[in-house]
């Protein structure tokens, strides 16, 4: 049966189309990597013909980096938090938690191992995954932490620089480690809370205004 006839029959087109490829690229690659994964093999997932990928990409590499961009875009939550109130602690938790948590995920400990494979566009594909992920991230976290400026709750004249060294605490946490041989063990809700408000109370120690030191 002709793909003319398939789309004739209820099959993606155009956009959707590329969305489809774009779809079954993003499974092989994590399955596979950009070295195992062949347009032919693609095509076979997405049931269409290695012809209708090279309409929508003009190569592996330009296909790998739209089903990279489109995995970042998936995974990355568009709100880490949303309608947290209470102290500061509290807001953090409500951050740091989510933001742990989203780090955990395996899709995602995935797609920072497509960004480190050896492949001809890795510094694009590291662009993208930082814009997508980490930056997108920050941004949300600066946000709150200028509001708890404002709201007198911590001190925190450098937004940015505190956001990023916010990211970096649950960034750096062992569990991200323990994950690749002991999962169980890095999901655990009470490993994760014990981390969580360790990191948040660091952060906090390191960001009280002056008389809170001065008590």
């Amino acid at each position: 049966m002709s793909e003319d006839v398939q789309n004739r029959r209820g099959r993606p087109t155009n956009e959707a189309l590329g969305q489809t490829i774009v779809d079954a690229a993003c499974e092989l690659f994590e399955e596979l990597g950009f070295h195992g994964a062949t347009l032919d093999q693609v095509a076979q997932r997405a049931k269409i013909s290695k012809l209708s990928i090279y309409k929508h990409f003009e190569n592996k590499e330009a296909l790998f980096g739209a089903a990279f961009a489109a995995r970042c875009q998936q995974l990355v939550p568009q709100k880490l938090f949303d309608g947290v109130d209470g102290s500061a602690e509290d807001q953090l938790m409500a951050a740091g938690s989510s933001l742990l948590r989203t780090l955990l995920r395996p899709e995602v400990r995935n797609v920072e191992a497509m960004v480190m494979a050896d492949t001809p566009n890795q510094k694009s594909l590291s662009k993208v995954h930082y814009e997508a992920g980490p930056a997108h991230i920050i941004a949300q976290i600066e946000g709150l932490l200028r509001q708890l400026h404002a709201n007198a709750l911590l001190n925190v004249p450098d937004s940015l620089g505190s956001a990023r060294l916010f990211a970096a605490l649950f960034k750096g946490s062992d569990l991200l480690i323990i994950a690749r041989f002991d999962e169980a063990r890095a999901a655990d809700d009470n490993e994760i809370e014990s981390y969580c408000r360790s990191a948040v109370a660091m952060f906090i120690a390191a960001h009280r205004g002056s008389d809170d030191a001065a008590g």
